[in-house]
């Protein structure tokens, strides 16, 4: 069902960008808005990984600088039947991690610094389970493709005043200003509706890997403490690429919830826990770590 949905909500996000391109130019807006999505999902399909790792400094490790966090990715990765992604740390204070790459053999995990001094070793296999659920699933992919979409879409609607549009589609210049705002608004939501339901789905798969469902409920909890308090200032200059992380890296207002691109956490943990009732301690196992 997760997944018909995450492909429901891409096609609306492609919808939204051909409707522009028609309001735009009309069929041939149509035509230049696909080469433009082609061309950028492209670039975002080979650089996306190497973009985001820079972006946030991230340093890449082995077992003998990363350590027991490097040895607990590989476990996991055995658990998941997934080749050895690479291993990152993120010198940032603020407890967050995130996977990026365009498919499980060019994967790699991050995370900060706080995380690991924060977390448990047990809490950290928790989050790191997630982060090569969304591996195993492809998600990083399909949320690089609905973030480049995204970004496509506000930055030809900022064409719209310039260029003035389609003149038979009847918009004006009222129109053209309602599509400046709206559509990109529009693109937002969607894009935060395939997140929330991916983390939903990588968060059970992951109690799955790890096999304790509990060690990621509890390290999400110490993240989102975390992450309220201590400020990402990476995250705040590029808040286009929050949604990688496994907790909301951003400090936002009283709108916060409605325009965040993760579901609540405190219902993130009470799914988890009934993932653990359901299994009960027959059906545990735990990552040895």
């Amino acid at each position: 069902m997760s997944l018909l949905r995450t492909g429901m909500l891409m096609a609306a996000l492609t919808a939204i960008f051909l409707t522009i391109g028609f309001l735009l130019g009309g069929p041939v807006g149509v035509a230049i808005a696909l080469v433009f999505a082609l061309a950028m999902n492209l670039f975002a399909y080979w650089n996306s990984d190497k973009m985001v790792l820079r972006m946030y400094g991230a340093r890449q490790v082995d077992e003998a600088s990363g350590g027991q966090y490097f040895r607990t990715v590989r476990q996991l990765a055995a658990n998941a039947g997934l080749p050895m992604p690479r291993v990152y740390i993120m010198d940032n204070p603020q407890p967050n991690a995130f996977a990026t790459g365009r498919d499980p053999e060019h994967a790699a995990v991050a995370a900060t610094t706080g995380l690991l001094e924060v977390l448990t070793a047990e809490e950290v296999a928790g989050v790191m389970a997630h982060e090569l659920a969304h591996v195993k699933h492809r998600d990083t992919l399909t949320m690089s493709i609905t973030a480049t979409l995204a970004g496509a879409i506000s930055m030809i609607a900022n064409f719209a005043l310039f260029f003035g549009g389609n003149r038979n589609s009847g918009l004006g210049i009222i129109g053209l200003l309602a599509l400046m705002i709206l559509a990109p608004l529009a693109a937002a939501l969607v894009q935060m509706a395939i997140s929330r339901t991916r983390e939903y789905e990588a968060d059970r798969i992951g109690a799955e890997i790890c096999g304790r469902p509990l060690w990621l409920a509890s390290a999400l909890d110490k993240i989102r403490n975390g992450a309220a308090r201590i400020d990402n200032t990476a995250a705040e200059r590029n808040p286009g690429s929050a949604h990688l992380f496994i907790i909301n890296p951003l400090h936002g207002g009283s709108m916060s919830r409605l325009f965040s691109t993760h579901p609540d956490t405190d219902e993130r943990i009470v799914r988890l826990q009934q993932i653990e009732r359901e299994r009960g301690p027959a059906r545990s196992r735990p990552t040895q770590i």
